[in-house]
């Protein structure tokens, strides 16, 4: 029988949303493996929010300040109000597995470990703690799901009903930015989708910022982010798509079992593919480091070394392949 803990810390303090929800399948395959056990969980804001309603997590953690050295305060609070039996982490800086190693009863925190350029990285959290004894071959296949509380799910069944009804195409949400230039859309590619799906009759919602002299769609409510789960949710439930880059709410929607038609770039679809359509941009680009995406020159100004006019990988990805995927599923 496979050892089993009273206490488990997940430490996940990476910054993004798409971070958190890539380990999701991982903090409930622990919870299922060790029922009973009082599960924590120390993430940022706002993805904090996603875990605080779910049945797995008996607490969530964040750090409290915005400042240099808040994460490893947050792990130092976080071990002295309770020893975990278990410690498990993505983060690798400011000595955070040290701290963890020395205050666990037992710590994995290198779930990174030489990943395969072609495994995604929900896939490898998983291998890993499957090869540590902490999961079984069944949670191998788990993919992420979010938790929707019956107040986020009704507050989007409303946005999403005023909308758009039950209209007779199903909706598409168009998830126009990206958080980092480099995973961005040309914004004429936007408006080329948003037109044609428009003529062939598809509501068309938007996340992200909208130009209100020229918006691509219609807006969904600015909401927290369990309410845009319930709305992506709800765009699911009338068969619509949700059409984004690598990004934290394109992740969402694939978390609620909504479809997705996600457009890659500078990350390999092969490793941060989310289950859905995933479409790769330039996949022969030699400059792209599947593993290590950092150290692409692109990725933190987006400067392409391709083309001085924006992201050669993201403008590959044509209007009409886009297309093709949203309204052939």
């Amino acid at each position: 029988m496979p050892e089993r803990y009273a206490d488990i810390l997940v430490v996940d303090l990476l910054g993004g949303i798409g971070d958190l929800l890539m380990l999701l399948p991982a903090v409930h395959g622990l919870a299922r493996r060790n029922p009973g056990a009082r599960l924590r969980v120390l993430t940022h804001e706002p993805g904090a929010d996603l875990v605080r309603a779910d049945p797995a997590v008996a607490e969530v953690r964040t750090p409290r300040h915005g400042r240099p050295g808040a994460e490893r305060e947050a792990v130092v609070e976080a071990l002295a109000a309770r020893r975990p039996d278990l410690a498990v982490a993505t983060t690798r800086y400011d000595g955070i597995p040290d701290l963890l190693e020395a205050g666990a009863g037992r710590a994995v925190t290198n779930l990174w470990r030489a990943p395969p350029p072609a495994q995604s990285v929900g896939d490898r959290y998983l291998e890993i703690l499957c090869a540590e004894g902490l999961l079984g071959a069944a949670d191998r296949a788990a993919r992420p799901r979010v938790h929707l509380g019956d107040e986020a799910r009704r507050a989007g069944e409303r946005a999403v009903a005023r909308l758009v009804g039950e209209p007779l195409a199903p909706p598409v949400v168009l998830v126009t930015d990206a958080g980092m230039a480099v995973k961005r859309w040309p914004e004429r590619h936007w408006r080329g989708l948003a037109g044609a799906l428009t003529r062939r009759g598809h509501p068309v919602l938007t996340v992200g910022p909208v130009d209100p002299a020229a918006p691509v769609g219609v807006p969904l409510p600015r909401a927290d982010l369990p309410t845009l789960a319930g709305q992506l949710a709800a765009v699911g439930r009338r068969g619509g798509v949700v059409v984004g880059p690598d990004t934290g709410p394109v992740r969402l929607a694939a978390a609620t079992g909504a479809a997705t038609v996600a457009l890659f770039g500078p990350t390999d679809a092969r490793r941060y593919g989310m289950g859905g359509t995933d479409l790769q941009g330039l996949p022969g680009c030699g400059y792209r480091r599947p593993t290590a995406i950092t150290e692409q020159p692109c990725w933190w100004e987006a400067r392409c070394p391709l083309d001085a006019a924006g992201p050669a990988c993201m403008a590959d990805l044509d209007v009409a392949a886009v297309l093709a995927a949203v309204t052939t599923r």
